[in-house]
């Protein structure tokens, strides 16, 4: 793994091991970045001792994770571009908010406070978590079903099914109960700082099939940083649902995030 190059923070969301990051990390390192992909606080190495022991992942809000990335970040030698999927991209632009980062690539990131729209499809992916109020202190685990609405949706049941089987682990709930409230709590751990005008360049990436984070998510996103003159982009994958960091598209996703470091001259 190159060591000398740009630092790259990978930052997993809800329900993927952070080794699902694994050919992204492989990619950037042959384009001569130096990434590296920790897990969230209390995750396992593996994703089967991930399965075996949940209890290890419940019970870490928004607050706990980010502290968790910027200590990590703090022993860097320089800011890293941070790249965050589903609740990772919104971690990761909770962190370029911060200052903890040179730029940040949110895909299909979760929303942030500020975000009204809401979308059916969104509430029941999420269902498997609110169904149970006392899964806000838990870790949550979804069914091959589950999997397959909120995931796998634009891909065959076969495909879906493998990566279900290779990269599912349990979720802590606190996270997504943080975010259902953002709007209602003044200091909500969901907030932002969107109007950091001297923050990085931040690429928001969705995909148009998206079950998990609907397109008008992160729509609703983008306008949350109108008052902030920093570089903020958009770009969608229109056939792509919440799968398309660890599916058979995933280097399509990856080369266009190459790309766009690149026009920022990172």
């Amino acid at each position: 793994m190159n060591t000398t190059g740009t630092p790259v923070v990978f930052i997993h969301g809800l329900w993927l091991h952070a080794t699902s990051w694994a050919p992204w990390v492989e990619l950037f390192s042959q384009a001569g970045y130096a990434p590296v992909a920790p897990g969230w606080p209390g995750d396992p190495d593996t994703v089967e001792a991930a399965r075996a022991n949940p209890d290890s992942i419940a019970g870490h809000g928004i607050d706990d994770v980010t502290g968790h990335y910027a200590a990590i970040i703090d022993e860097l030698p320089a800011r890293p571009v941070l790249i965050g999927h589903s609740f990772g991209g919104m971690i990761a632009e909770k962190l370029l908010g911060m200052d903890y980062g040179a730029a940040a690539i949110g895909i299909d990131a979760a929303q942030i406070k500020g975000v009204l729209p809401l979308p059916l499809s969104s509430l029941r992916s999420t269902l498997p978590v609110f169904k149970n109020p006392a899964n806000k202190h838990k870790a949550v685990s979804l069914t091959a079903e589950q999997f397959r609405y909120s995931f796998g949706n634009a891909l065959s049941e076969t495909e879906s099914g493998e990566l279900y089987e290779r990269w599912t682990i349990p979720a802590p709930g606190q996270p997504l109960f943080e975010a259902a409230t953002a709007n209602f709590s003044l200091h909500s751990p969901d907030k932002v700082n969107t109007g950091n005008e001297g923050r990085g360049p931040l690429l928001l990436i969705m995909g148009g099939r998206d079950h998990t984070v609907p397109e008008a998510i992160t729509k609703s996103t983008v306008k949350q940083y109108r008052h902030s003159p920093a570089v903020t982009d958009l770009e969608e994958f229109p056939d792509r649902g919440h799968s398309l960091t660890i599916d058979h598209g995933w280097r399509e996703v990856a080369g266009a995030c190459l790309a766009w470091l690149s026009k920022q001259g990172l």
